[in-house]
């Protein structure tokens, strides 16, 4: 009769590897290395994934979940070809590309800028903070898993990077934002920043004890005093009195 595991286990199994996975990579992670970090014999381990592909198949679809969405049959098995690959890429939609940026993307005739720059990076911070495990998975492992490279370099980072050039672009040259040198520069340093503090800071081997909602504020404010020109004072006032 198929087996089901507890919750908790599946969970701490989840929990382990996804580590492991992010300490080592895709290509150096081996079965040993997880059970070593569970406290079980290779074989006990082999009880619950049939291989490391299930078991990446596994961390890539519940990292980030307080708890798995689905108890599977024991063992684990091995995922059909490219049902990997289809489950980071639905991963990545939930990770980045939000209705801020899309409406940006689409509207060039929007003129309050910093309004418009604030609410897509705090998207995104927030966004990228709520899947930060799979995002620093899927980052670390690609370097070792060339079909997962060209998902999370081109389609993923790629089709980022593009809609917030093209926004920074429009922007600057319609005088709503400062000058750019490269936009494509520009569009690199706001995701490079965002991602820095709202997913790799989490694993800084000397980390600082900082506040998250003072990271994200701080970040927001930063990088759009750094791409949207200061306002004329009466101008500021007057859209200070707007808004009491």
């Amino acid at each position: 009769m198929p087996r089901r595991p507890p919750a908790d286990r599946l969970a701490r199994l989840i929990d382990c590897a996804t580590q492991v996975f992010i300490t080592l990579g895709y290509r150096r992670t081996q079965m040993a290395d997880v059970a070593a970090a569970l406290g079980v014999a290779k074989g006990t381990l082999y009880l619950t994934v049939e291989s490391k592909e299930a078991l990446f198949d596994l961390v890539v679809r519940h990292a980030d979940a307080e708890q798995a969405t689905h108890v599977p049959v024991l063992p684990v098995p091995t995922p059909a070809p490219g049902s990997t690959l289809e489950a980071v890429r639905q991963r990545l939609g939930e990770a980045v590309v939000g209705p801020a940026l899309v409406a940006a993307f689409g509207d060039a005739s929007r003129r309050d800028a910093r309004a418009e720059l604030t609410g897509v990076v705090r998207e995104l911070y927030a966004l990228m903070s709520k899947q930060r495990t799979a995002i620093k998975l899927i980052d670390r492992c690609a370097h070792d898993y060339p079909d997962l490279a060209a998902l999370w370099f081109r389609a993923g980072r790629g089709g980022l990077l593009t809609a917030l050039e093209h926004v920074l672009t429009a922007r600057s040259a319609a005088g709503l934002l400062r000058p750019l040198p490269d936009a494509a520069m520009a569009a690199r340093l706001v995701l490079e920043t965002v991602a820095l503090w709202a997913v790799h800071r989490h694993w800084d081997p000397a980390p600082q004890v900082l506040d998250d909602a003072v990271v994200e504020t701080t970040v927001v404010q930063m990088l759009v005093a750094a791409l949207v020109p200061d306002e004329p004072p009466r101008r500021r006032l007057r859209r200070e009195k707007r808004k009491r």
